[in-house]
């Protein structure tokens, strides 16, 4: 039962919602993540550890970036179930519409150069 409850307080905070719908169109980094959602890098960590914790998100080192990424819920079949509904679950939301539309201009390199 621990499990289950700590993917579900892991999927309780929106910002934690819009991350899970960003990273199910591509990896990203703490950067873009933190451009597409307008908060800061300390909270985007800690949402990301939280993820991380339940088995919904991983991540990989590549050279300076880590690339974060949705986890194919072997691990967890809790995780499973719900990034597996999640993927038909939201998208009519204002909020999650408005991230998807500047998904594709959140660029790493850009973002990091200021």
């Amino acid at each position: 039962m621990k499990e289950f409850i700590r993917v579900m307080k892991a999927l309780s905070d929106q910002n934690r919602l819009k991350i899970i719908k960003m990273l199910q169109h591509r990896e990203l980094c703490v950067c873009e993540i933190q451009a597409g959602l307008q908060i800061a890098q300390p909270t985007v960590s800690k949402h990301l550890k939280i993820l991380e914790d339940a088995g919904l998100v991983g991540y990989r080192k590549e050279g300076l970036w880590v690339n974060y990424y949705l986890e194919n819920g072997n691990s967890n079949p809790y995780a499973a179930t719900l990034l597996g509904n999640l993927r038909h679950w939201l998208d009519n939301e204002s909020e999650i519409k408005q991230i998807m539309e500047i998904l594709p201009t959140l660029n790493r390199e850009s973002i990091c150069k200021k």
